[in-house]
């Protein structure tokens, strides 16, 4: 009688024979965590969300207001990292820095699509797990908010506190802003930028000036493919994502409560549509009227 062959056993997961022309399988015995765990630590990003209620919304409405905190963080480097690169009159670094913060913005302000079609019923139905809780109350927004020019000594008070974010947002608001370290480049390359611009209190909130507008009008007036113009186009970019910001979050507010008071005692509505009205960079924009 012929001796049958021994039944072949099947390898493991990790041990698996690619099949010709398949590319060989990643590794996946790893002692602990897996490297990527180490880098990205998703684990705690992961177990970060503790909703307050029972409504299957809410749970949306937190994982999105976490992203946008994430890309207030990464736009905040970049912003520093620009800011940076002008007080050494590095303009390449300066203009990559902003052009990736474009790109930022755009993924920020895509985070209202989860949240733009709220009802009031559905908003209703969480609401009250926010309490006193509100967006303005944010300190990495408030170091944003800060970069762009809108300084405001009362917005430390929320976070009197919390020492870390005090202390951070205290230096930030003593701290010459991004567009401030823009006109002090622009008067090192010879515009007539006024000094009382150039050595105005930096923790003060900017307001537009008549000669800083004939500094915009000179530039955009001269070479069409002039570094200083890229310089201001790429700033346009970046005023113009913030006010759509600022808008899509009014409009959101809007749809979600109404005229209602705000979670945080603010005007709700009125409040961001007061915000809304205003210009980041204002000279960048009354200058175009004078080209």
């Amino acid at each position: 009688m012929s001796q049958q062959p021994a039944p072949k056993t099947a390898p493991a997961p990790e041990e698996a024979v690619p099949s010709d022309g398949e590319p060989e399988a990643p590794h996946l015995d790893f002692q602990g965590t897996t490297p990527y765990e180490d880098y990205v630590r998703a684990s705690v990003l992961t177990h970060l969300q503790h909703p307050l209620s029972d409504d299957p919304g809410e749970m949306v409405f937190l994982v999105t207001t976490q992203v946008m905190e994430l890309w207030f963080t990464v736009i905040v480097h970049e912003w520093h990292t620009a800011a940076q690169a002008l007080r050494e009159d590095d303009v390449p670094t300066a203009l990559e820095a902003l052009r990736r913060s474009t790109y930022e913005l755009e993924s920020l302000n895509a985070s209202w699509k989860p949240l733009a079609h709220l009802t009031p019923g559905q908003f209703n139905a969480y609401r009250s797990a926010l309490g006193d809780g509100s967006g303005f109350q944010s300190a990495m927004y408030r170091r944003l908010e800060f970069l762009l020019g809108e300084k405001s000594a009362s917005m430390l008070v929320p976070h009197r506190g919390a020492p870390r974010e005090y202390a951070e947002l205290e230096k930030a608001l003593t701290e010459p802003s991004l567009y401030d370290e823009v006109l002090r480049f622009l008067a090192r390359r010879g515009h007539a930028v006024p000094a009382a611009v150039l050595d105005r209190d930096p923790a003060r909130r900017y307001e537009p000036d008549p000669a800083v507008e004939r500094v915009w009008q000179e530039i955009y007036s001269g070479p069409r493919e002039g570094e200083l113009i890229r310089l201001g186009e790429a700033l346009t970019e970046v005023a113009e994502l913030v006010w759509r910001w600022r808008n899509d979050h009014l409009v959101a507010t809007r749809r979600a409560m109404g005229a209602k008071t705000g979670t945080g005692g603010s005007a709700g509505v009125a409040w961001l549509e007061k915000r809304a009205t205003k210009n980041v960079f204002p000279e960048l924009w009354t200058a175009r009227s004078h080209v």
